[in-house]
């Protein structure tokens, strides 16, 4: 360090100071010329570079002394742009002497010239204005001072105290009664000595500041400039008058001169003015030499001060560089700037009034603010006894005052004021107390008051008043408040002049011209003239007069071409629209009543308009101003009302009044509200105008100007605010007397929920002192005190507050943050209602009601020692929920004393001791001392990310009893029956080696609830990893092992698999060898579920229940390693030794031929082996053939599946089964031609080789023709799968010539198209009959004879379906011709596009051309379907040969037709027409076609369209089919006249079994027809008349039709609205059906009644099988009546939404256990509750149960699950719809395994988590063959669905489901 640094005793603040110097050298070279001149810069520093430059300049500096250094340094930071942090270091530092250098004191007249201004250059000047310096020095002080004296003359003159004179009376003379002034920014006064002399103690946050105050700021050393910033009315000018007087009366004796400037008269300067011109001309002249005055000035700068009011006002706006040089002429604004930036008359000090808002940009960033705020109550009461000057008078206004908080409020405003007290003046003799303040409730008011008090012998002129509002309506809307004589009539001058609503004034408009002016009193007076005018003068229209009922935004935007001078004309239109004034209104107009009560009613109209909208805060501010002085009480409710619930404040001034006018309003509010007020500037009485407002709830304030004196008047107002519930206060500058009076009045607000003393610079004690007050807030839930200052003993203060206070629930501390979060004593008792169960437990009660804490203190540098202390305080205290110490400076002694105290602090959650500086030594300590804790749940220690957690959970007997407790949202509380201690402990990057073994082994050893073990990330390596394996079964019955990261070798992880041997527990070993993962596990549902969160696990040993009844297997997976043939030699050997079963499963690597011999040459001696696994592993082309030689080779083999060659799983099974059936897999292995026969070889050896799937290989079509020549010799028992294998048309003809030689194809299937499919179905035995199935094969009429030779000679080939195979109908005629066999049936069906065009007549064609008989024929256009089947060798039928000959002389085109169908469908048995559309030809063709079919058995005509003309064409041809045994004729489009002619085909058909009526149009006549019909089938067997609208007279009629119908099997009568009567008239005749099977009475409205009567008439019913009473109103009397006589072959119960109950459901329970035959059940839609069937002897038919929607909960799933296992047959469950929960999904997980035929289960909208999903599937993991679990619409988020799914896709998470999923490993 260099000896200036050594001696200034700071580096870096000496490195700053050059750093920033060194970014201006030449301002450096010539400061250090003005302080040293006699000093030669030039040649000694010419060689250095800048920064040796700089500190050899500094050097020469400081060697000066500490007067010059410090001198120095104030130049620095008022010259240069220097950061504020710095500027603060700088003068803190260097900045301060015993007293100031004596060339800045202000007022020395002596000072040499070269010490002016720090070496600031001096304006220039001409020569000839110079005086000389040795003749003229004298003179030059002589014309300085009689101009300094006759400028304190003239002040004298224009701002003496002066007595009023005639003709002004509102000249009242009174004392002056300075207004609330507060410092803005950081400009507090600098010298604290005389601030506190001025200022007192109330200086402190910058409040209640004397006008001597104004110049003790910080500007002494820079700019010095000041704003005084306030609203009208708030006496900015009466305090520049004020200042003016002071210093006329020398009180101001630091200022040599004063002069004062209003903008409004610059404005009115036409011209450009240099300084002097404005200075001398604009205000005052010297009598002789200006230069001189002028150039004495220059030189004492620091002693001028120049005021400007009316900044607002000025008309035209300058930007930050607009400015003159010192000579040059420009606008007056111009010359401001100049003032205001020091480049003219620096030094000097500016004084400028405005309004707040948006100031310009002329303006230094850098100026002072000073806020004023009016009065508070002792100054109102002070200026009105000043105003008052007789004892009487001042006594009754006083009293006035007093009584009427309105008044009160207003006079906060200094010019309010004096007006109320004029109005007083007036009012008060002759009044009786409280009358002259009734009379004064309004602004407006006051000022109507005013001019009546003003005018004579109360007169008003109206012309005069009405003239002078025009003026000054013109004024305001052009920006105009001062006037000339032009402006004005005579006589209206005259009037407001004698009034004193006028003041007269000179006005200098340039150099030499001078005027005559005139302007209001007050710019709000010229305001309500204003709107006087617009309300009073005829010339102004409603429409007009609504245009200035506007809100303002408080935010002054300044132009050239309008001011802002109408804020408060819509406040004055508004109190003129109050019925108040409406008697001034009509005597000042002379108008009636209506016409003036019409121009209010708009006003208070366009009000009520911007009542219902929504503003911003400011604009809700003056709406509240509006609404007030319009006295309507409903308009203030409406605006109340309208107001939102958080109503927000922000960055905009606000003042008493303000405030007065928004409790206001809200007090006309029913709901509460938020006020939130975010960096407004406040006054510091403001507070008081909320005082008694009921309506806040919340209440926030945040600014920095709110300090003590806002904190005293908020402390007056908070106890009578009774609905406030949060209260914040941020940002501000309160000490701590603001906090006195703060805490005294907090416990008087009992409603208090949150108190936030946010960022305040509290220090101990007041933080102390708050928090003190807790136990005095019964209802209190937080308190902030954040970012505020708090020592290390306070916080331990604080802590002890936490642990002794009842209510305290949490103390977080960290850096800024300090809240405490409490619970009051009433949620306890509330507790305690909601559990009334626990009413009568005294010691369950005592539990509730006790308290647990949560202790957060993070960074705040605590030791030992206050540790320690801590404990002390913690072992008194309640129970700890957690305890947060990170961060701290513990080390290992206070880690250790943590640990140790942790078991008797009773956490019940977590103690975090991260980032305290832990070692290996101290981690030990910790461990032993943590190896008793019975309720450590989880520790985790990372030394190298600085993590020490503890996790607790609470002791058995909490848990028991607190369950609620458990934090975790996916593990809900464990079943009593698991135990409960379990701990993991995770000691992850420790730098643990093999040293250190022993000692963690011994630490850990006393853990008897240790779980898992997590040393991952450490450096044991191979000898450490071996030790710790010998030492693993002492460690107790662990649930996983981490050793991931350590450094191990390929041969001691793969011994790791020992442990299979000697350690019970270890059931799995999981390897990532390239990223260093191992992990050894116990049973392998306690695995995550993915590494974004953990599921619920079990501790170790546990097992859930139903899931350990299945050996669980152990599996060995290793990933991402080269494995040779000597580590696989290794790994086997070690697996032999391992008990079973067994599962290898490796993965992501290479395996070469020869690694791959070595594995598979091992597998016969894995006895145990379960699966092998090799996943993502790169094999060779000879794979497929090692992996196909090992089903001769292992008989245990039961499946290989080899993908792509890279992945193989092998399974094999166990040694007790019997069964040889196996499964070959071998897909996308590239196989082509030259690889089948070899593979066919090994393949031939396996005996029964069940499935064999070569699919997405390169076999081709000549591969396929050598595999289908081997087929015979293969033993393939079910499948052969050869899709995609690039195979052709040609290939599908072979296979079609290879049927016959391939006895045991069973069904082949081929698809070219999208899917490329291809597989073939085989039998045990031979089998007669074979179906091929062809899609998309893009067959083109070259195809089609080679086809027809195939089929022809496949005798064997009974059905083929062509599905889009691009045949056409010529293509397909060809195929029919071309097709001969020798005998037999053949059936084809057709799908193709052309199907649905083609139509019936075209179609029955192409049956005409067939080679054989045709012995059905079914068109369908909707799917479009041809289906025809074809009896070999053709014979024809005599009675056909005379038909056909008959029709011989038809010379028609369809005669043909008809002839040839007559030859080939002589012997048609069945003709099915289905949703197509009948043409009148195709009909006339069906009937004649019926008339020679002699043996046609059945007819369907379904969902069809026929003409009537077409409909009795068929209707007679039906006529004649007299042996039909099925007739379908139902969903037709039929009418009334319709359903008779089809009635009338009935007639005769004694042979009919089956007959189809459904969705016909049955009226009285067609019923009747029908039921007749119905007498003379005797044979009938079914009969369907849904939706016929039978209703109960045609149920009696059927029943009697009925009678005799003694064969009937099935009858379907649902959607019929039948009811009890018809339903007793068919249970009349059922106990005559003996042979009924099936009865649907779906959808009708039967009753108890009726459903009693037919339960009674079932039971004789021997034969039913199929019962459907569904969605009709049955009730439990049909229940029980069924449940006594239920038939004993039944299978099939729908009782959908059948209104049962818990006791019918129960009794059909009972009455279906042990049914034999029941096969599906349907109780959905009922209220069930808790009588949901449960069964003991089971129903092992069971496959279908619906109990959707039966309200099922967690306790009745239990029995219900339990009734399941005893079906099992059961395939599909349906339980959506109800209130299960977790419990009932672990019911259903525990029994999934033991259904072995389920496949879908529904649990859709129920209340199962994630927990519950997750042991689903663990149960879907035992039960192979379910397909899905529906879960749609169960509280699981969605990242957990998506987690649970990709673990177990058949755990359906979707809206819609499309296709079950094939469950994995089938």
């Amino acid at each position: 360090m260099d000896p200036i640094s050594l001696q200034l005793g700071n580096k870096n603040l000496w490195g700053l100071l050059v750093r920033l110097l060194s970014k201006d050298p030449e301002w450096l070279s010539a400061k250090v010329k003005f302080f040293l001149p006699n000093m030669d810069l030039g040649s000694r520093d010419a060689a250095l570079d800048l920064t040796q430059r700089v500190i050899v300049q500094l050097k020469e500096l400081h060697t000066q002394g500490s007067t010059t250094w410090q001198e120095f340094i104030h130049c620095v930071c008022m010259e240069l742009d220097v950061p504020l942090d710095l500027e603060v270091l700088l003068l803190s530092t260097w900045g301060h002497g015993d007293e100031l250098p004596s060339h800045l004191e202000a007022g020395e007249e002596s000072q040499p010239e070269s010490q002016l201004q720090h070496g600031l250059k001096r304006p220039c000047q001409s020569c000839e204005s110079l005086p000389h310096p040795k003749q003229n020095k004298k003179q030059q002080l002589e014309l300085a001072k009689r101009y300094l004296q006759l400028l304190r003359t003239s002040a004298q003159q224009r701002y003496g105290d002066r007595p009023s004179g005639p003709g002004q009376p509102l000249a009242f003379h009174q004392a002056y009664v300075p207004p609330i002034l507060q410092w803005g920014r950081a400009t507090a006064p600098f010298d604290t000595q005389e601030g506190a002399i001025m200022g007192g103690s109330k200086a402190e946050d910058g409040a209640d500041m004397s006008i001597r105050d104004l110049f003790n700021t910080r500007a002494d050393k820079g700019p010095r400039v000041m704003v005084i910033l306030g609203k009208a009315g708030m006496g900015k000018t009466t305090l520049a008058h004020r200042l003016c007087q002071k210093w006329a009366d020398g009180q101001l004796d630091r200022f040599q001169a004063l002069f004062f400037f209003e903008f409004r008269h610059l404005n009115l300067v036409t011209g450009l003015l240099t300084l002097p011109q404005l200075l001398f001309d604009m205000y005052l002249s010297p009598e002789a030499g200006p230069d001189a005055v002028f150039q004495y000035l220059e030189e004492n700068a620091n002693g001028v001060l120049l005021i400007f009011d009316g900044l607002e006002e000025a008309l035209h706006p300058c930007c930050s560089k607009e400015t003159v040089g010192p000579e040059a002429p420009g606008p007056a604004l111009a010359l401001f700037s100049g003032l205001c930036r020091g480049t003219l008359l620096p030094g000097c000090w500016v004084m400028v009034t405005s309004r707040p808002g948006k100031l310009p940009a002329c303006l230094p960033t850098e100026a002072a603010t000073v806020h004023m705020w009016g009065f508070d109550r002792p100054r109102v009461e002070k200026y009105v006894g000043s105003f008052f000057h007789d004892q009487q008078s001042q006594e009754a206004a006083l009293a006035e005052l007093r009584a009427n908080g309105h008044l009160r409020s207003m006079c906060a405003v200094p010019a309010l004021c004096r007006v109320a007290c004029l109005c007083l003046h007036h009012l008060l003799p002759g009044s009786s107390p409280g009358q002259p303040s009734a009379l004064l409730p309004t602004v407006t008011q006051n000022y109507v008051q005013m001019v009546l008090a003003l005018s004579p012998r109360g007169y008003l002129d109206a012309e005069s008043l009405l003239g002078l509002g025009e003026m000054a309506l013109r004024g305001l809307e052009t920006g105009k408040v001062v006037f000339s004589t032009q402006d004005f009539a005579s006589s209206m001058i005259s009037f407001g002049v004698s009034l004193g609503l006028l003041t007269s004034f000179c006005v200098c408009t340039g150099p030499g011209q001078q005027e005559e002016g005139y302007a209001f009193t007050h710019l709000t007076l010229q305001e309500f003239f204003a709107a006087l005018h617009l309300l009073a003068s005829p010339k102004v229209d409603q429409d007009t007069l609504t245009r200035y009922v506007t809100l303002n935004s408080r935010w002054l935007l300044r132009t050239k071409a309008r001011l802002g001078l109408l804020d408060h004309l819509p406040t004055f239109l508004a109190g003129l629209a109050s019925c108040a004034c409406h008697p001034f209104l009509s005597n000042l107009t002379q108008q009636d009543q209506v016409w003036v009560g019409a121009k209010q009613a708009a006003v208070i109209q366009a009000l009520r308009k911007l009542a219902t909208r929504r503003h911003t805060g400011p604009k809700v501010v003056e709406l509240c101003h509006c609404v007030g002085e319009t006295q309507e009480p409903a308009l203030a409710g409406l605006v109340a009302q309208s107001l939102p619930y958080e109503l927000p404040f922000h960055n905009f001034l606000l003042t008493y009044a303000d405030l007065a006018a928004l409790t206001n309003i809200l007090g006309h509010r029913n709901a509460p509200i938020h006020l939130d007020f975010e960096g407004c500037p406040l006054g510091p009485h403001c507070p008081e105008a909320l005082a008694g407002c009921g309506q806040v709830e919340n209440l926030s304030f945040k600014s920095r100007k709110c300090g003590d004196a806002f904190a005293e008047a908020l402390s007056r107002s908070l106890p009578t605010m009774g609905s406030l519930k949060k209260l914040g206060l941020a940002g501000s500058k309160i000490t701590g007397r603001g906090i006195k009076h703060l805490v005294q009045a907090l416990p008087l607000c009992p409603h208090l929920e949150e108190v936030s003393f946010q960022d305040n610079q509290l220090k101990d004690q007041e933080v102390l002192d708050i928090v003190e007050i807790l136990p005095c807030l019964p209802r209190l839930r937080k308190l902030d005190l954040s970012r505020n200052s708090v020592s290390t003993l306070s916080l331990l203060s604080l802590t002890k507050v936490a642990v002794t206070c009842p209510t305290v629930r949490m103390l977080q501390v960290r850096k800024p943050d300090l809240i405490f979060l409490l619970s009051p004593p009433e949620e306890t008792a509330a507790e305690l209602q909601k559990a009334p169960e626990l009413q009568g437990n005294a010691s369950q009660r005592k539990e509730i009601q006790s308290r647990s804490l949560a202790l957060r203190l993070q960074k705040c540098q605590l030791t030992v020692s206050d540790v320690e202390m801590l404990i002390a305080q913690l072992r008194e205290g309640p129970h700890l929920d957690e305890v947060d110490l990170s961060g701290n400076d513990l080390e290992d002694e206070g880690c250790r004393l943590m640990a140790e105290a942790a078991p008797q602090l009773h956490i019940t959650r977590k103690l975090d001791l991260s980032d305290n500086r832990l070692s290996v030594a101290g981690m030990h300590c910790v461990l032993r001392a943590m190896s008793t804790c019975q309720t450590l749940a989880d520790l985790h220690i990372s030394l190298k990310h600085k993590t020490v957690v503890f996790t607790f959970v609470p002791n058995l007997e909490e848990q028991e009893g607190n369950q609620e407790r458990v934090l975790d949202s996916l593990m809900p509380p464990m079943s009593p029956k698991l135990p409960l201690r379990f701990s993991r402990i995770r000691l992850t990057h420790c730098g643990l080696r093999a040293e250190h073994v022993e000692q963690l082994c011994t630490a850990l050893g006393g853990n008897c609830y240790l779980s898992h073990l997590d040393l991952s990330g450490n450096a044991l390596g191979d000898e450490g990893t071996a030790q710790l394996a010998q030492r693993l079964p002492g460690l107790g019955a662990l649930q996983s092992l981490n050793l991931s990261e350590n450094g191990l070798s390929l041969d001691t992880v793969i011994r790791l698999a020992q442990c299979f041997s000697t350690v019970q527990w270890a059931l799995h070993l999981d390897i990532s060898f390239e990223s260093q993962t191992i992990i050894l596990r116990g049973d392998r549902r306690a695995r995550d579920l993915s590494a974004g969160g953990p599921l619920p696990e079990f501790p170790a040993g546990a097992q859930f229940s139903g899931f350990g009844q299945h050996c669980i297997p152990r599996s060995f997976c290793l990933r991402k390693c080269q494995l040779e043939p000597p580590s696989l030699t290794l790994l086997c050997e070690t697996l032999e030794k391992c008990p079973g079963p067994l599962e290898v499963k490796l993965s992501h690597g290479v395996l070469s031929d020869q690694s791959l011999d070595t594995l598979l040459g091992h597998v016969p001696r894995l006895h145990q082996l379960n699966l092998l696994q090799l996943s993502h592993m790169r094999l060779s082309l000879r794979s497929p053939f090692l992996l196909a030689d090992l089903f001769s080779l292992c008989p245990r083999v039961q499946k290989v599946d080899l993908r792509s060659l890279c992945h193989v799983t092998l399974h094999f099974r166990s040694n007790e089964k019997r069964e040889r059936r196996c499964y070959g897999m071998f897909t996308g292995c590239g196989l082509s031609q030259g690889h089948v026969e070899p593979l066919c070889k090994l393949l031939r050896k396996c005996e029964d080789l069940s499935r064999l799937d070569l699919s997405a290989n390169q076999l081709g079509n000549d591969g396929l023709r050598c595999l289908l020549e081997y087929l015979p010799q293969l033993p393939i028992s079910d499948l052969l799968d050869l899709s995609h294998n690039n195979i052709s048309q040609e290939s599908v003809l072979y296979l079609v010539e290879t049927l016959p030689s391939c006895p045991r194809i069973r069904e082949a299937s081929v698809n070219l198209g999208s899917q490329q499919s291809f597989t073939i179905h085989f039998s045990q035995q031979e089998e007669a009959g074979k179906t091929l199935r062809l899609s998309e094969c893009s067959f083109g009429p070259e195809h089609v004879p080679k086809l027809a030779t195939g089929l022809s000679q496949a005798g064997q080939l009974k059905q083929l379906t062509l599905t889009q195979c691009c045949l056409s109908l010529e293509d397909l005629t060809v195929l029919l011709s071309l097709v001969r066999r020798p005998e037999g049936l053949l059936s084809l069906r057709v799908e193709e596009p052309w199907v649905g065009r083609a139509g019936v007549l075209a179609l029955l064609g192409l049956c005409a051309q067939a080679s054989g008989n045709v012995a059905e024929i079914s068109i369908s256009e909707i799917p479009k379907q041809f289906y025809i089947q074809l009896e070999f060798p053709r014979q024809e039928n005599p009675e056909a040969v005379a038909l056909r000959l008959a029709h011989c002389d038809l010379k028609t085109h369809d005669s043909l037709l008809v002839r040839q169908l007559m030859g080939t469908c002589a012997r048609l048995q069945q003709l099915s027409l289905s949703q197509v559309n009948l043409c009148n030809v195709s009909s006339l063709l069906l009937q004649s076609l019926l008339l020679a079919l002699s043996e046609l058995k059945k007819f369907r005509l379904a969902s069809s369209r026929v003409s009537p003309e077409g409909l009795a064409h068929l209707a007679s041809g039906l006529s004649h089919c007299h042996y039909l045994e099925e007739l379908d004729l139902s969903n037709n489009q039929l009418g009334q006249e319709d359903t008779q002619v089809l009635m009338g085909a009935l007639e005769g058909k004694r042979w009919l079994r089956r007959l189809d009526l459904s969705h016909f149009p049955l009226g009285g006549v067609a019923l009747a027809v029908l039921m007749q019909r119905l007498d003379h089938m005797a044979l009938l067997q079914s009969l369907c008349l849904s939706s016929n609208d039978i209703g109960d007279m045609g149920c009696y009629h059927l029943s009697k039709a009925l009678r005799a119908a003694t064969s009937l099997e099935e009858l379907g009568l649902s959607y019929n609205q039948i009811g009890d009567t018809g339903a007793q008239h068919l249970a009349a005749i059922l106990p005559g059906l003996p042979e009924l099977r099936k009865i649907d009475l779906s959808a009708n409205g039967i009753g108890p009644a009726g459903g009693v009567r037919l339960a009674e008439s079932l039971a004789l019913c021997k034969h039913l099988e199929e019962l459907m009473l569904g969605c009709n109103a049955l009730g439990d009397p049909t229940a029980l009546g069924l449940a006594q006589g239920l038939p004993q072959h039944l299978r099939v119960l729908h009782l959908r939404s059948s209104r049962l109950g818990p006791e019918g459901a129960l009794s059909l329970g009972q009455a279906l256990d042990g049914c034999p035959y029941v096969e599906e059940i349907s109780l959905a839609e009922n209220s069930l509750a808790g009588g949901v069937p449960h069964f003991c002897q089971g129903l092992p038919l069971l496959r279908h149960i619906d109990l959707v929607s039966c309200e099922i909960d967690n306790q009745t799933a239990k029995s219900l699950t339990a009734s399941f296992v005893l079906c099992p047959a059961l395939e599909e469950i349906l339980l959506s719809w109800n209130l299960l929960g977790d419990e009932a999904a672990a019911e259903l997980a525990r029994i999934l395994p033991r259904m072995g035929r389920l496949k879908r289960v529904d649990l859709e909208k129920n209340r199962i988590t994630a927990y519950g999903a997750w042991l689903l599937a663990q149960g879907l993991a035992q039960g192979p063959g379910i397909q899905v679990i529906r879960l749609w619409n169960n509280p699981i988020p969605s990242d957990m669905a998506q987690r649970l799914q990709s673990q177990e896709p058949r755990l359906d998470f979707a809206f819609f489901h499309d296709q079950p999923q094939a469950p994995r490993g089938t």
